[in-house]
């Protein structure tokens, strides 16, 4: 199996490149804005682009969408590059897999739903409240449209090991080593369920093995806000030295609007994996820290 990875420079595209590629896969992986190790240039939003990689030569049996602009409240302010970059991008990903007769497979999420009732499956109910929910509602309902071999991933709050640590878990575990002083002004009243981006690249592993498609909500075992999510990291780290200020989202008043009872149920793909065992947040945590205790025994 050939598999592009658009995004690969990302979380989630990162750990599908990295784990794609222990299993055997032959996989490239493109980046756009960021240049990570081990990734290839593509523009999306012009395909003909002289200096993309050429992905008709490379023939791609499968086309994971990873890329998007995801900064909630970054798309809210600035609808027109949100539409352009999760949207319009998608639809171009579209064509070429039609055009390669590849497999797409499409990077969605809980934003899609209004928090109203979750945490949420497949068949819920669909009601997204924010520019970003909406365009991502809108480019998975294209991907679905446009073959009924591809797959769309649902996932939310997503954490692990990345090139740049940008996801909340690794910034905050990074600050503390870091010993940085942490002021943490976090929303109590946003619930979800977070999913180490590995296991996302594992689950779709084993969907892309067995021929699977349609939708699937991957998530973790934890069920979650912020501000608890915040503290299981921190009992980690009981030298930490932080101020935790809890706030209601209405008290945040930020740009964009949250789904508050948000997160995903897995319950189909377990249905089906009944074997697969998700990690924890805890399980992450424990284990930078563990690495980093023998780092220092090591003096490194």
């Amino acid at each position: 199996m050939k598999v592009l990875i658009i995004g690969a420079s990302g979380l989630v595209g990162s750990n599908c490149l990295r784990y794609f590629k222990e299993k055997g896969m032959d996989c490239v992986g493109t980046y756009f804005s960021y240049e990570a190790s081990d990734t290839v240039f593509f523009d999306t939003l012009h395909i003909e682009n002289e200096g993309n990689f050429d992905v008709k030569a490379f023939q791609p049996n499968v086309i994971v969408h990873c890329g998007a602009l995801t900064h909630v409240d970054y798309c809210e302010q600035h609808e027109q590059e949100s539409y352009e970059k999760t949207v319009v991008s998608t639809l171009n990903i579209i064509e070429l897999a039609k055009e390669l007769n590849a497999k797409l497979v499409f990077i969605s999420t809980d934003y899609i739903f209004d928090g109203e009732n979750g945490p949420y499956q497949e068949t819920d109910a669909i009601h997204p409240l924010s520019i970003y929910g909406r365009h991502k509602l809108e480019a998975e309902q294209a991907v679905i449209a446009a073959g009924s071999g591809n797959i769309v991933l649902r996932i939310t709050n997503v954490y692990g090991d990345e090139e740049r640590g940008k996801n909340f878990v690794s910034r905050i575990i990074d600050q503390i080593l870091e010993q940085q002083k942490l002021t943490l002004r976090l929303p109590i009243d946003q619930y979800a369920t977070p999913i180490n981006a590995f296991d996302i690249a594992r689950c779709l592993y084993l969907l892309l093995q067995d021929g699977k498609n349609g939708i699937y909500h991957i998530a973790g075992t934890d069920y979650m806000n912020r501000v608890q999510l915040a503290l299981t990291i921190l009992k980690y780290f009981p030298d930490a030295t932080y101020e935790l200020i809890p706030l209601t989202t209405e008290q945040i008043n930020a740009p964009a609007p949250r789904p508050l009872q948000g997160g995903l149920k897995n319950k189909k793909f377990m249905a089906e994996y009944p074997d697969f065992r998700f990690s924890t947040v805890d399980d992450y945590v424990n284990y930078r820290s563990i690495a980093f205790a023998m780092n220092e025994e090591d003096g490194n």
